[in-house]
């Protein structure tokens, strides 16, 4: 039987442009994801959206559209980013799913039930981007501790999560299992900061906003973001579902991998709610550190290019996900600029394994015809090469199953840079002038390209795009799992070689950061130019009428019984209306949009109690009602024949 392994992402808040910094934690995953499979393993990726909660109410409200077309739009983007990276998680959970809100009230009913959860009344500070709750002794000059923004108190009737009846097990667990929460930076944190100082209760329903999940016992209040987006990782499984069986068979999940911002809810709050489900726990929770632009956790452009669709258009999925990969030193904070994107660019994947790739594929086609040669005579530097790639694999895995990612492609490129040292050394081009040593120019190019298929065996979890073209080009079918595959001298001789298209073109490092320089400033443009129109919308927008209001106007169905232009204007068209009543002379200004044969007999609203005016030389006794959605004018008709003078109300 298959050895089993669970591993999670955070789920993601839909409230804003992905950024870089978002594919950080499921591109990391998503490599030791593949990474495990091809080693055999059984595995479970999981990843998703938090879609509930106050900020995404604000944000869809703010953006004039209804919350749940919001978020669907915010998800579908989202997903698209994920194939285009090519994320291979096994299931993509969403909070708004029917499955997940079941088990969720499932869940809270039963903590309920248990006595862990009670009602009470709430006051305290609140920050509404962080979805937080703090005491006024835990907020720093009045902000949130968290992100510095401001807090608002806030006092309502909610349900409490009994968090400090799990005080004491918490502490034994973070003291007593140092694997359970890594780096060892994050287990000082929260025991010194939240744990040994004391934990409050937890405010786990809201009553202030709608858009959740209803407390099944309690319409009036909304099951909180702790018990509703933290449950995902055993709801996408069937916990508390007719079908519970991937639940008993990846539980507990191996590894828990997320942002430091998130490691006080993933370490103290979701572990003492699995402790009051009499749950197994997780067996690892990992917060690695922010990807930063200067000091500041990465959020906007300031210059940099920080859209992953960019970047990956401009230099490819796999360029972006070696940074992601490479350059991050992984439970730390690491800073993107532009410059270290196309500095790793040119250095590792185009002069180091393009390089290796073409010169070697060339020289076997030069001077074997593209045929795998094998000779059996060897050089004084062969041993020092097949010694390393023979170890490859065993460095690599121990730094995924230590999570040292970065390290783990240290060594498949310390290989790479053998390998280009190797040609230096062994100089085939000199080899293949002497008749006599054709033996040995055989064996160089043999152990080259072998190199080149260990290393895109090796490759395949981190850069499966690159792994892949490297193999095609030395006639190697990609291998599901790892093997003796990974073991020097496994080519088959007489393979044919093609030189294929360069894997990474080389960038002209300084035009590039011009060209990206100005793209930022062209994308901040548009983006403060959308703003202005956003706040203009605002200011034009009417003030608002009671009902009194409404009620002054009379709005009828009309049929156009007669429509010319009006002499003299580019824009007036005259219509004669049958409104029941009488017919009305109208003139409206949409001759650019309709030709006067297209309105006849057409069906439209008419304001008929509108004080009559002359337009164009012509008297208008009304006007017909249309809608403009900024690229034309349409007519709102009836969605069926209906008799002329019928009241619209």
């Amino acid at each position: 039987m298959k050895e089993k392994f669970y591993i999670t992402t955070p789920i993601y808040y839909p409230s804003g442009k992905w950024h870089l910094g978002t594919c950080y934690t499921t591109v990391v995953c998503d490599a030791i994801a593949r990474f495990k499979r091809m080693c055999g393993m059984d595995v479970f990726y999981l990843t998703g959206t938090d879609e509930h909660g106050q900020k995404i109410e604000k944000v869809a409200k703010e953006s004039g559209i209804d919350t749940k077309l919001f978020v669907d739009k915010q998800v579908d983007t989202l997903v698209k980013l994920w194939q285009r990276l090519g994320i291979s998680y096994d299931k993509f959970i969403r909070t708004t799913d029917k499955e997940h809100k079941k088990a969720v009230q499932k869940i809270f009913d039963k903590l309920y039930q248990k006595g862990d959860i009670y009602k009470s009344q709430y006051e305290g500070w609140y920050c509404t981007p962080c979805e937080s709750f703090w005491t006024k002794t835990q907020t720093v000059d009045g902000k949130c501790p968290d992100c510095g923004r401001e807090v608002e108190l806030t006092k309502e009737s909610c349900y409490f999560f009994r968090l400090s009846k799990y005080q004491d097990r918490l502490i034994d667990l973070i003291q007593n299992n140092p694997e359970f929460l890594q780096p060892k930076s994050r287990q000082n944190e929260m025991l010194n900061n939240f744990l040994r100082p004391g934990l409050q209760d937890l405010a786990v329903s809201r009553t202030s906003f709608k858009w959740g999940i209803n407390v099944p016992f309690d319409n009036d209040h909304i099951i909180y973001v702790w018990i509703d987006a933290l449950t995902n990782y055993i709801t996408a499984l069937g916990y508390m579902s007719d079908d519970d069986s991937l639940f008993k068979k990846f539980w507990p999940a191996d590894l828990h991998m997320m942002g430091k911002e998130i490691v006080r809810f993933h370490s103290i709050i979701w572990p003492a709610i699995l402790m009051a489900l009499d749950i197994p726990l997780p067996k690892k929770v990992y917060g690695h550190g922010w990807m930063l632009l200067g000091s500041d956790k990465i959020s906007k452009s300031k210059g940099n290019i920080i859209d992953p669709v960019i970047l990956s258009d401009r230099y490819s999925v796999d360029a972006v996900r070696y940074y992601l990969l490479r350059e991050i030193p992984f439970g730390s904070d690491g800073i993107y600029t532009n410059n270290a994107f196309l500095s790793r660019l040119n250095a590792d994947l185009c002069n180091s394994l393009g390089n290796l790739l073409s010169r070697s594929c060339a020289m076997v086609n030069q001077y074997f015809g593209g045929l795998l040669p094998k000779g059996e005579a060897n050089t004084e530097f062969d041993n020092d090469l097949l010694e390393k790639v023979n170890s490859l694999f065993e460095k690599v895995q121990k730094n995924v199953d230590e999570l040292l990612i970065p390290e783990a492609l240290q060594e498949i490129f310390n290989v790479v840079n053998r390998a280009n040292k190797y040609i230096d050394e062994t100089q085939p081009w000199l080899l293949q002038k002497d008749p006599s040593r054709k033996d040995e120019l055989a064996t160089v190019l043999y152990n080259l390209i072998d190199t080149l298929r260990v290393v895109g065996i090796v490759l395949l979890p981190f850069l499966p795009n690159t792994a892949k073209r490297i193999l095609a080009d030395i006639s190697v079918d990609a291998p599901k799992e790892f093997g003796d595959n990974v073991k020097a001298g496994q080519c088959v001789v007489g393979s044919k070689i093609t030189k294929g298209e360069l894997l990474f073109a080389r960038v002209n490092v300084n035009k590039e950061l011009e060209a990206m320089d100005k793209l930022a400033k062209e994308i901040e443009k548009e983006k403060t130019a959308d703003k202005v129109e956003k706040e203009k919308k605002v200011e034009n927008a009417k003030a608002e009428i009671t009902i009194d209001d409404f009620d002054k106007l009379e709005l009828k169905v009309g049929k156009i019984i007669a429509a010319k232009k009006v002499e003299k204007s580019k824009k007036l068209l005259h219509f004669t209306v049958d409104t029941g009543d009488r017919e009305r002379s109208i003139v409206s200004g949409v001759a650019k949009t309709y030709k006067p044969e297209e309105m006849l007999s057409k069906q439209v609203v008419v304001v008929t109690n509108l004080k009559p005016v002359t337009l164009g030389g012509v008297l208008s006794e009304g006007m017909i009602l249309f809608a403009d959605d900024g690229d034309g004018v349409v007519t709102i008709e009836p969605s069926k024949e209906i008799k002329p003078g019928s009241t619209v109300s």
